[in-house]
């Protein structure tokens, strides 16, 4: 299979902490099938370490009040087309993130708090087809 993976759970520090979010079930994912990394948020041109974002409504605002819906947006377009290009067979991305989340997300006030919904890379990859499951799926 082909899988696109979010590049902090394979260990990349490219968190908005600059830290990572190692997983060792995305790690050996790699064993048996082609796993491509991304970072949307890296991609779209933020930096590393960076406020964190959080979505509210159809923007991605960072904690410092910065509106940062198109960088968000771009670096899931990116990730689209990769996507795409790739023909990925599914997408396995960091729960609860604003961009990666899939089913839950944290709810835009940053007091930890979490609402339904997906963070603007996944509900994009799903609204064009792909499969996408967080860390927390496998």
């Amino acid at each position: 299979m082909k899988i696109l993976v979010s590049k902090c759970l394979l260990g990349c520090n490219c968190r908005y902490d600059g830290k990572n979010c190692l997983n060792e079930k995305v790690v050996a994912l790699q064993k048996d099938n082609e796993v491509i990394a991304i970072c949307p948020e890296v991609e779209g041109g933020l930096p590393t370490p960076r406020q964190p974002g959080e979505r509210v409504n159809d923007k991605v605002m960072a904690k410092n009040g910065a509106d940062v819906t198109n960088e968000y947006m771009k670096g899931a377009q990116i990730a689209l087309e990769i996507a795409k290009k790739e023909k990925i067979d599914l997408a396995v991305l960091k729960s609860k993130s604003p961009s990666c989340g899939t089913g839950l997300i944290y709810d835009g006030t940053f007091t930890g708090g979490k609402i339904p919904g997906n963070g603007v890379t996944s509900e994009l990859l799903q609204n064009n087809g792909f499969k996408v499951i967080t860390e927390e799926d496998l």
